[in-house]
């Protein structure tokens, strides 16, 4: 007999049958009619979109934009930002191995609390993300020597707190790696887009507690005292074996293989949403339609044009075309990056989008494709719609702030 037998030998005979219950309902919850109503739904959407492309730009020459933009977007970005997740995840794995984000925490913790309405323990979750990706806190969600230190109307707050730092570390470096055909520095732009992004997860997260602290109140503690008395504090860390110097070699390989992991995984996000972006962002080429990479009908610039009166007093956008970056952002951060080097080589974006772009990219991070998962993760799917909208905002008010911040500081600078 096999474990999984012995196990359900072992139940007491109500518990099979709720476990076998909860299984049916969840199975047939996945189950629809082979043809329904979203799929003719699903299908006359596809063929609008690409049906306005074709129409416009020609089917054939439609085709080969996508395969040509898709294959320029994989050699030319996804690599370049591939490599720097891989010299940030090294630099992060290190950090960690000998104490430096140990030591962060430390000195960081005490501020949680009167910004975030958090414990100390949530720089961690912060520092994460920062160096990885949004997912990243809920593997520290589960730890019970972490999740100790919650009470229970904090803890949902965890998926705004981490999505607004989610691969910070990345998208600072290919911010600053940029290099504009004006010489324009972009390193004070990406330092005040970081603390827009700082100011958005502050609002996302507020507005988040407020809303469940009437849910749960703001007393009762996600694991009781006595249960979490005996766990160990965050005095103390994990460390590889071995020698120092093989425990530098293995922390940094490891880390730089995390950061090959990361570049592997928005693949998928930049080569497809940024592909379609793309398309409905630039226009032909000056020979028209001709197949080429990058070329598009230029609707998101029409877009931009007729919200230019709201977009240009709260964003500072210099064109049109700095629209599609926040928007694509909302899906992939990796994809919405990719966009930017390409506007600033023609002087659509200068350093103040480069500010906004950083705060909105960092904050938002690709919020509407993790969300629901993280929210499932941390078992709170039931406030998946409250976290969006506060992260919503949150974002809204990054890129506001980046504006208004660096416009003030290129007047005393």
């Amino acid at each position: 007999m096999n474990s999984d037998s012995t196990r359900a030998a072992e139940m007491p005979s109500d518990v099979i049958y709720e476990k076998v219950k909860k299984d049916d309902i969840q199975e047939k919850s996945n189950i629809k009619k082979a043809i329904s109503l979203e799929t003719f739904v699903f299908l006359g959407l596809f063929i609008a979109l690409f049906g306005a492309l074709g129409s416009k730009m020609g089917a054939i020459n439609m085709i080969n934009t996508i395969m040509n933009t898709a294959y320029a977007l994989l050699i030319d970005t996804v690599f370049y930002i591939m490599s720097i997740a891989v010299i940030a995840g090294a630099i992060s794995g290190l950090f960690s191995e000998f104490g430096v984000i140990a030591m962060i925490n430390k000195i960081l913790s005490p501020l949680m609390k009167p910004i975030y309405d958090l414990p100390g323990a949530a720089i961690i979750g912060v520092l994460s993300t920062y160096l990885s990706d949004n997912p990243a806190i809920l593997t520290l969600a589960d730890d019970r020597n972490f999740k100790k230190y919650f009470k229970k109307y904090q803890l949902p707050a965890l998926t705004n707190l981490g999505t607004a730092f989610g691969m910070g570390l990345i998208i600072t470096a290919f911010m600053i790696g940029l290099h504009s055909p004006t010489g324009e520095n972009f390193i004070l732009a990406v330092v005040v887009g970081n603390i827009g992004a700082i100011i958005g997860s502050i609002v996302s997260t507020r507005l988040m507690l407020r809303y469940t602290s009437r849910i749960y109140g703001k007393t009762e503690m996600c694991i009781p005292q006595d249960e979490s008395s005996n766990n160990s504090d965050f005095n103390y860390r994990t460390v590889r074996s071995g020698s120092i110097g093989t425990r530098f070699m293995d922390s940094l390989l490891t880390g730089a293989k995390s950061g090959v992991d990361m570049g592997l995984a928005i693949i998928p996000g930049v080569l497809i949403i940024c592909t379609i972006v793309l398309m409905l962002t630039n226009g032909p080429s000056p020979d028209g339609y001709t197949g080429a990479a990058y070329e598009g009908i230029a609707f998101l610039p029409l877009i931009g044009k007729k919200l230019k009166f709201i977009l240009v007093p709260l964003f500072g956008f210099s064109s049109p075309e700095a629209i599609s970056v926040p928007i694509t952002s909302l899906g992939a951060a990796g994809a919405a990056i990719g966009l930017v080097p390409r506007m600033v080589e023609t002087g659509a974006v200068h350093a103040n989008d480069i500010a906004v772009f950083t705060a909105m990219s960092m904050c938002w991070s690709g919020y509407l494709s993790t969300h629901v998962a993280m929210m499932d993760g941390l078992k709170c799917s039931h406030l998946t719609g409250r976290a969006i909208f506060s992260h919503t905002i949150g974002g809204l008010v990054a890129g506001i702030s980046a504006n208004w911040i660096f416009k003030l500081i290129s007047l005393i600078v």
